[in-house]
């Protein structure tokens, strides 16, 4: 009778060990994913990676400078008031969910070339100041023919 038993105990162990490793193989479980109100998943890491510090009526991007692809926004309530993100523009519009104070949330958007607005769409808070533009791809390089003048920019 000992024996059928200890088989039995084998193969369940042999069985557990086997689930643990497939688990391990596949990733094992975290969830790596986030959705915005429209219910698409945006993947965490995605792309180049910029902050987004969302603070009451102002938002602040890691960076200035943007090129064509894909970017996840990080968005990181500072303020005491909740807020989201939204980045609209020639690669269309894009919102992620509402975050309430010391929250974050992510947002995987893919630019094209052109001018963006990035806001919060909360409660007017757009109209409050909680807004900025970038552009993505710089000017276009000078022709050979072009006569421009320096010290013309800022």
């Amino acid at each position: 009778m000992t024996i059928p038993h200890m088989r039995r105990s084998v193969l369940l162990g042999v069985a557990a060990g086997g689930l643990t490793a497939l688990l391990a193989a596949c990733g094992g479980g975290g969830d790596d994913t986030s959705s915005d109100d429209s219910g698409t998943s945006n993947t965490v890491g995605t792309g180049t990676q910029v902050a987004a510090e969302l603070s009451d009526f102002h938002i602040k991007l890691s960076t200035e400078k943007f090129q064509p692809g894909q970017y996840t926004f990080t968005a990181k309530n500072t303020g005491s008031h909740d807020h989201a993100i939204e980045i609209e523009g020639p690669g269309g519009e894009n919102r992620s969910k509402t975050i309430e104070p010391g929250q974050s949330t992510t947002l995987t958007v893919t630019l094209k070339s052109g001018s963006y607005e990035v806001y919060c769409p909360v409660d007017g808070h757009k109209d409050r100041g909680m807004k900025t533009d970038i552009t993505v791809g710089g000017a276009p390089a000078p022709s050979g023919n072009n006569n421009t003048s320096p010290g013309n920019g800022y």
